[in-house]
């Protein structure tokens, strides 16, 4: 399926902002089940210093520096990607039990680690805990498969949580979260990240976009989109001595797999691994943000890009 993205983010501020230093999680990656077609970002008042590089998680990331006063920031990622449904890799054992690959990440000297074990320790947003693991070990009996057991656990989730958009905020923990029962995409993640780690599994947070419907008759609404968030749990190659096993998508908050409708962007730890924008600024004083996002099917015209 081919895709079109576009993504526009404008700040106002109150007052001058002298200097102002931003990183950019804004453009999508390639993966096994996406390839990226194309992507352009433009930026206003235009930066006089650009940085690129790829984050410690495999995500490419821009960095650029304002010198001048400034009263508003506005940034335009417009991207077309070529999206596939997901495959599970022949050689994985998708019957394999969620106790084996939590034993295969215990720590034992002398032994290589799994590149997915970052993923495996708190972070800012996602805490390790008893009562996650007690959530978590609902779906997780004895015996069951890693895959099935996760698929239980995103299911669970959607049914015992209430989406509302007025009870977090982008710094709420997954413990506050599970407290509530109730949040948005971000906070479903959280949750579902939380509950995998607590188990000793790796998991990680995924941010990007999902194709929406209009309804029938109408048109889309350009802007009326937004980000999107989901779960990645890791299946480890059945042989020990390889170190390649293979992400599996989780989207606690509509309780399906990510298919070709979801477009990948970067994925991390937690929501602040992964945030689209952050940065620090000098003066500026409060602002006001607006974003509009639009997921579009290219024979719905695209942007022409």
């Amino acid at each position: 399926m081919l895709l079109d993205v576009l993504h526009d983010t404008h700040y106002r501020y109150q007052a001058p902002v002298q200097v102002a230093q931003h990183q950019l999680h804004l453009s999508p990656r390639a993966t096994d089940q996406q390839a990226v077609e194309s992507h352009h970002l433009q930026v206003w008042p235009v930066p006089g210093d650009w940085h690129l590089d790829i984050d410690p998680f495999g995500n490419e990331r821009r960095f650029f520096t304002l010198t001048e006063p400034h009263d508003a920031l506005t940034l335009s990622a417009r991207s077309r990607v070529r999206t596939r449904p997901f495959e599970a890799r022949a050689d994985l054992d998708l019957q394999l039990p969620w106790e084996q690959v939590r034993e295969r990440f215990v720590y034992r000297g002398g032994r290589a680690d799994d590149p997915a074990s970052v993923y495996l320790f708190p972070s800012p947003l996602v805490p390790r805990g008893a009562d996650f693991e007690d959530y978590a070990r609902q779906s997780f009996g004895a015996g069951r498969p890693l895959i099935e057991a996760a698929q239980a656990l995103n299911l669970r989730l959607h049914e015992d949580f209430v989406y509302d958009g007025s009870s977090t905020g982008v710094e709420t923990t997954a413990a506050q979260a599970l407290a509530k029962r109730r949040g948005v995409c971000q906070d479903f993640a959280h949750v579902m990240v939380a509950c995998l780690r607590s188990l000793g599994l790796p998991a990680r947070y995924v941010s990007g976009y999902l194709l929406t419907h209009p309804p029938p008759g109408q048109p889309r609404l350009i802007g009326a989109d937004a980000s999107h968030a989901w779960v990645e749990v890791y299946l480890p190659s059945p042989d020990p001595a390889q170190a390649t096993g293979q992400w599996f998508g989780h989207c606690p908050t509509n309780a399906r797999t990510p298919g070709e409708d979801y477009v990948y962007m970067a994925c991390g730890r937690d929501f602040t691994d992964v945030s689209p924008v952050r940065g620090v600024i000098q003066g500026g004083q409060h602002h006001e943000l607006d974003v509009a996002v639009t997921v579009m099917p290219l024979d719905e015209a695209g942007f022409g890009l």
